[in-house]
């Protein structure tokens, strides 16, 4: 089917990924993939939505396998010739009251929310067709974490120039820094959570930047989203907004008119641009 337009959204067999799926299955015209680490609920999260009249397809997809990335890479270059919207949702973070170790929750949350998110940006960004739409889903707690960083952080993580290379090395210095119980010291907030999420925001002004550079005229906008505070299993059942409410957001940044030429290279809440 290389022509036929498809959206992929990782980590989206429950909560605000499968909100999201949802939501395009409704409005995107073309193929909507949900993808799960686990085949059998990525599965049973189609058959949901089968049953709410709606079509979407599945593929495995875990951010932390370099295998299962390419072969969904692979997938995507032979059967459609590219990929025209790539919302990166895949992410995970510790309750508050957990009692795994600081350093090892900072360890563990980066890799995921940060690392293998890069990688399947790096794996993937490269099948943007033109006119397409790539978001990573960050949250307004970045914004916080960046406010409760030395001043000197801050000033680095805001910078136009910083290099994805970096960026890397920050993120691993956070979690060298929490190993050696310094990271107050070293001027980062008592947050993982919240730095994982400095990482998605920042790595996403540089992939706006190197795609401008690169790619110019194929009209391809990347930002970065807050879906706000969210009922699921990473929110908890307090908070405000339904899933699909937090899935607004980032369908609204995926669904841009062709001819959009912003926002772009943003952390957006509420569809609106979140000053960084």
């Amino acid at each position: 089917m290389p022509g036929a337009r498809v959206a992929v959204v990782t980590g989206s067999n429950k909560g605000i990924g499968l909100a999201i799926v949802r939501a395009l299955c409704k409005q995107f015209e073309g193929d909507v993939y949900l993808t799960a680490r686990d085949p059998k609920l990525g599965e049973e999260a189609v058959g949901k939505l089968q049953q709410e009249g709606l079509r979407a397809c599945f593929h495995q997809l875990d951010i932390n396998n370099p295998e299962s990335v390419r072969a969904l890479r692979d997938f995507l270059k032979a059967t459609y010739g590219g990929l025209d919207v790539l919302i990166n949702n895949a992410g995970i973070a510790f309750k508050g009251a957990d009692t795994t170790p600081f350093d090892v929750q900072a360890e563990v949350t980066l890799k995921t929310n940060y690392f293998a998110t890069k990688d399947v940006c790096h794996e993937l960004l490269p099948l943007i067709k033109a006119h397409g739409r790539v978001i990573n889903v960050s949250s307004i707690v970045s914004c916080m974490a960046l406010a409760g960083c030395s001043p000197s952080l801050q000033e680095t993580f805001r910078s136009t120039t910083i290099t994805e290379e970096e960026l890397d090395k920050l993120m691993q210095k956070f979690v060298e820094d929490t190993k050696k119980g310094i990271h107050k010291e070293e001027g980062w907030p008592n947050t993982a959570y919240g730095v994982s999420k400095i990482g998605v925001t920042v790595l996403s002004r540089i992939q706006a930047r190197e795609l401008q550079k690169a790619r110019k005229a194929d009209g391809i906008l990347l930002n970065a989203c807050c879906p706000g505070f969210v009922q699921t299993d990473m929110g908890g059942s307090s908070q405000p907004k339904t899933p699909d409410q937090g899935a607004e957001t980032p369908v609204y940044l995926a669904l841009l008119p062709r001819d959009a030429k912003e926002p772009y290279g943003q952390l957006v809440s509420e569809k609106a641009v979140k000053e960084w």
